[in-house]
């Protein structure tokens, strides 16, 4: 593997920038001085972050990006590519976590949690790897969650979804020597993820759940430590969480 300086700015493409997670570590790492590619669904969002931070100085592009969609993901990493020839990183971000019993037969939420949280993490690989085997480098970070270590009450299809995470970011890590490949999985986070769950019962309990959470800058500095290191240091696996959680 070719190395690089750790303190080189690099190309980073990063999905569900948005709000939250994604939101903060677009901002820590335009902050270090990398150029951000980034995406999600809310484009109004997106593009208010985009001008606010060119506005600074930082370097940004901003795309509409749904990760369901292979050819949405194979776009923005074309993008990339195209206009700044690599793509060093890739930060797999986006997930939804609509809670819910598993007696509440909430299908359809399932299907979405496992087309976001994974076919979503896949596409991103999908989308990469041609453009990073070749350079002979590049660096993954899949955000995964305390849910991907243990499972909780309404939280069965989540905490599954995010253990695939974690094994489809093992398999990739052993299947190459030139890639570094990093999982993120944050504790409780002030974010909007669980805004989307529909289901009461699931709803209090994760107001309960919540009550003590981290600030989403802790987990974009712990990406953007990720990103820091040399090339042949792969930081495998990060557990972000509260201090006073027991979480």
């Amino acid at each position: 593997m070719e190395s690089t300086d750790s303190n080189t700015p690099k190309v980073i493409v990063l999905t569900g920038a948005s709000s939250g997670i994604g939101e903060a570590t677009t901002r820590h790492l335009a902050q270090m001085g990398h150029q951000l590619v980034i995406g999600a669904r809310r484009t109004d969002r997106l593009t208010a972050l985009q001008d606010e931070l060119r506005a600074q100085g930082a370097g940004v592009d901003a795309l509409t990006l749904d990760v369901t969609r292979l050819d949405d993901v194979q776009r923005i990493a074309a993008f990339a590519q195209q206009r700044y020839g690599r793509i060093d990183v890739l930060i797999n971000n986006a997930g939804i976590m609509p809670l819910s019993p598993l007696a509440a037969l909430k299908v359809d939420e399932w299907n979405r949690m496992i087309d976001v949280n994974v076919r979503g993490v896949l596409h991103g690989i999908a989308a990469v790897l041609p453009v990073m085997q070749p350079q002979g480098r590049g660096h993954i970070i899949n955000v995964a969650s305390i849910g991907a270590h243990a499972v909780t009450p309404t939280a069965a299809v989540y905490c599954a979804s995010k253990y695939a995470v974690r094994a489809i970011s093992d398999g990739l890590r052993q299947e190459t020597d030139m890639l570094r490949v990093t999982v993120v999985s944050p504790g409780v986070v002030e974010s909007e993820l669980a805004d989307s769950i529909s289901d009461e019962t699931a709803r209090a309990e994760m107001r309960e759940f919540r009550r003590i959470a981290l600030a989403p800058q802790a987990v974009a500095r712990a990406i953007g430590y990720a990103i820091s290191q040399p090339d042949d240091v792969d930081v495998s696996e990060i557990i972000v969480r509260p201090t006073a959680s027991r979480y």
